[in-house]
């Protein structure tokens, strides 16, 4: 099984579509919604993890293409200043997952997407605000 974090942004014509039962539906995928912020009639967004074998997330995210939605990897909008950290790792105390750690040897800040559930604990933990998340 595979598995993928897309981070979908809607038209505002296809905001009231179940494009997710679709992805359950017809695709025989598991989605997982991470975070959303869907309006009818307005412009949404959707964080999504999708699992399932690899030829049906590609079929899947084409269908949502197809669809209009405008699909992206996920972890794109998670920002790292470098200049302004100064990997003081309060941000790697707060994050549950362990997307964020300092690696033992060179002490840099090291971010792994793939753990990621954009909680936000670390953007509100920084005290530099060198991590930003645009969603």
């Amino acid at each position: 099984m595979a598995r993928r974090r897309l981070d979908l942004t809607f038209p505002p014509r296809q905001a009231t579509k179940p494009i997710t039962y679709h992805l359950v539906k017809d695709f025989d995928l598991t989605p997982n919604i991470l975070r959303a912020q869907i309006q009818p009639g307005q412009e949404g967004r959707m964080l999504v993890e999708v699992v399932g074998p690899r030829e049906a997330i590609d079929a899947g995210v084409a269908f949502l293409e197809k669809e209009g939605v405008d699909v992206h990897p996920a972890a794109s909008d998670i920002c790292l200043d470098e200049d302004e950290c100064v990997t003081c790792g309060l941000c790697t105390a707060v994050c549950k997952p362990g997307a964020l750690t300092l690696d033992s040897e060179s002490k840099a800040l090291v971010f792994d997407k793939d753990k990621c559930v954009y909680c936000e604990a670390c953007v509100v933990a920084c005290p530099r605000r060198a991590i930003t998340l645009t969603f």
